[in-house]
C-alpha cells in the first residue's frame, strides 16, 4: 500500500477534487490525506484574529461568507442532490460549530478546535464524491490515531497501533481517507503537528503502514536544481537522497518541509514529490540511496543576518564557545552557520526578535559586529571528502563575489556560502553555469 497526499492547491477547487479523486481511484490499494482546500486555513486564521479581538460579529460575517463558498463547490462536485444534500448538511454542522465559537470564551484551546475543521471538511467531501461515483473508500479521523507525546512530538507507537486497529477493522477498503495536519495532544486535545503539515502526516502513516512509497502531490513539478525566477537553465532534480532533500528544504526549496520527511527516513521508504497538474511526470524520487559524487542543485536562503565575535580570550581558551552558544539558547536562537579562528566566531541566524539583546550579551566576551540583508547559498550534492575537485569547482564559481563566510564539512550533502543578498542571482548563476553547464 502507498501513501498519496495532496495539498490545498491540489483539492482547491471542484475540478481539481475530482481530478484527485481520479488519481487515487486508479491507484490500487491507498492511503490518502488531505489538506484543506486552498485559502480555507487562511480565512480560520482570520476568524480566530476576530474572536481574540472580542469581534463576534466580524467573525460570523467571515464564517458566513465561507459557507456560500463552500456550497458553491458542492454544486460543482456532486451530480446528485442526494450526496449534495448530505454533504451540505454536514458542512452546515461543521459551520453552525463555528459561529457557536463566538458564544464563548476564546482561546487557544478553541482556536486549535477551529483550524482543524478545514481538513475536517475536505475530507468528508472528498469521501462523499468517491462514494457517489461508485469508489469504495474508508474516511478514518486523524483524531482518533494521530497522537502528540507530552514532548510535543509524534507518539509514533500509539499511531502505529491505533492506525493498526483502525484498518484492521476495514481490512477489504482499497482505499483510506484522513486529514493531513490535524491530531491531538498528549491531553486528547485538538492540535496540529506545525512542522510540515500534511507533508508529515502522510510521512507518519507511511512508516507506521510500512508503505511501498510516499507520494506528495503538489502543484509543481518535483524540486529544482536552482530558482527557476533567476536562472533560466532550470530543471527538476529526479533523484535524491534524503539529506540532499532536507539541506535543500532548509535552504529554500518550498516543495517539502526539512523534518517532514524524517520518519520515512528512517523507515526506509522512499519519497516522491509528484505534479498534480501532471501526473505522467516522473517527479522526484527521495531515498536513502547515493548518487556518488554527484552536484544536485543549488538554493539559497533569504534574510540572514552574520554576527563576528573577536576577542583574544578565545585563544587556547576552553569554554569560550559554550559561553558563546549558551546566550543564543537562553534566546530560542538557532545558528545556521558557524565558522571559527583562533581569535573569533562567526555565526548567521535567520530569526532576528532577540538580536539586539543576543549582542548585547555577546559583548561581555569580545568585540561583536553585525552584518544585516544577508543571503545563504548553498550547494548540495554528494559532498563527501573523498570526492576531489567539486569544492574546487564552486570556489572558482564564487571567484567574482564577496564571500562573508564558507561552511564546508559539516555535512556530507552541502557547502555554503554567506553573501550579501544583492549578490545572490550572480552567485547563482555563476554556480548554475559552472555546475551544471560544462
Amino acid at each position: 500500500m502507498k501513501v498519496m497526499k495532496f495539498g490545498g492547491t491540489s483539492v482547491g477547487s471542484a475540478e481539481r477534487m475530482k481530478h484527485v479523486a481520479s488519481l487515487v481511484s486508479a491507484s490500487g490499494p491507498t492511503f490518502v490525506v488531505l489538506s484543506a482546500m486552498s485559502g480555507t486555513t487562511n480565512t480560520l486564521v482570520e476568524i480566530a484574529g476576530y474572536l481574540y479581538n472580542r469581534n463576534p460579529d466580524s467573525a460570523i460575517e467571515t464564517i458566513n461568507r465561507l459557507e456560500v463558498i463552500y456550497n458553491s463547490h458542492l454544486t460543482k462536485l456532486y451530480a446528485t442532490d442526494e450526496w449534495r444534500n448530505t454533504t451540505r448538511e454536514f458542512l452546515h454542522e461543521v459551520f453552525d460549530s463555528l459561529r457557536a465559537l463566538t458564544r464563548q470564551p476564546f482561546g487557544q484551546v478553541e482556536e486549535k478546535i477551529l483550524l482543524a475543521q478545514g481538513e475536517i471538511m475536505s475530507t468528508h467531501m472528498m469521501t462523499n464524491y468517491l462514494h457517489e461515483q461508485g469508489i469504495p473508500s474508508v474516511l478514518l479521523s486523524a483524531l482518533d490515531f494521530m497522537r502528540l507525546a507530552a514532548g510535543g512530538e509524534p507518539d509514533l507507537a500509539f499511531i502505529k497501533e491505533k492506525l493498526g486497529e483502525l484498518m484492521k477493522a476495514q481490512t477489504d477498503a482499497p482505499l483510506y481517507i484522513t486529514q493531513g495536519f490535524i491530531c491531538r495532544n498528549a491531553y486528547g486535545e485538538v492540535d496540529n503537528l506545525q512542522r510540515g503539515g500534511s507533508d508529515y502526516t502522510a510521512s507518519l502513516i507511511g512508516a507506521a503502514i510500512e508503505a511501498s512509497e510516499i507520494q506528495i502531490w503538489t502543484d509543481i513539478d518535483g524540486m529544482h536544481n536552482n530558482d527557476p525566477r533567476i536562472v533560466d537553465t532550470t530543471t527538476a532534480v529526479r533523484h535524491l537522497h534524503f539529506d540532499e532533500a532536507a539541506e535543500l528544504a532548509y535552504f529554500g526549496a518550498k516543495i517539502l518541509h526539512p523534518t517532514c520527511i524524517q520518519p520515512a527516513k528512517y523507515a526506509n521508504i522512499p519519497v516522491r514529490l509528484l505534479n498534480t497538474m501532471e501526473p505522467q511526470a516522473p517527479g522526484t524520487l527521495i531515498d536513502n540511496n547515493r548518487d556518488a559524487g554527484s552536484i544536485k542543485a543549488v538554493a539559497a536562503k533569504d534574510n540572514i543576518t552574520a554576527i563576528r565575535i573577536k576577542s583574544s580570550r578565545m585563544l587556547l581558551a576552553h569554554g569560550f564557545l559554550r559561553k558563546v552558544f549558551e546566550i543564543f539558547e537562553s534566546w530560542h536562537t538557532s545558528i545556521d552557520m558557524i565558522c571559527t579562528s583562533e581569535v573569533g566566531v562567526s555565526m548567521s541566524i535567520d530569526d532576528t526578535r532577540h538580536l539586539g539583546e543576543i549582542v548585547h550579551d555577546l559583548k561581555k566576551y569580545g568585540t561583536v559586529t553585525v552584518d544585516l540583508d544577508m543571503c545563504i547559498v548553498c550547494v548540495v550534492g554528494d559532498m563527501d571528502w573523498e570526492n576531489v575537485g567539486f569544492e574546487t569547482r564552486a570556489m572558482q564559481a564564487m571567484k567574482d563575489i564577496p564571500v562573508r563566510m564558507v561552511s564546508y564539512g559539516g555535512s556530507n550533502y552541502n557547502i555554503s556560502f554567506l553573501v550579501r543578498e544583492e549578490d545572490k542571482s550572480r552567485a547563482l548563476r555563476a554556480l548554475s553555469a559552472c555546475l551544471f553547464e560544462n
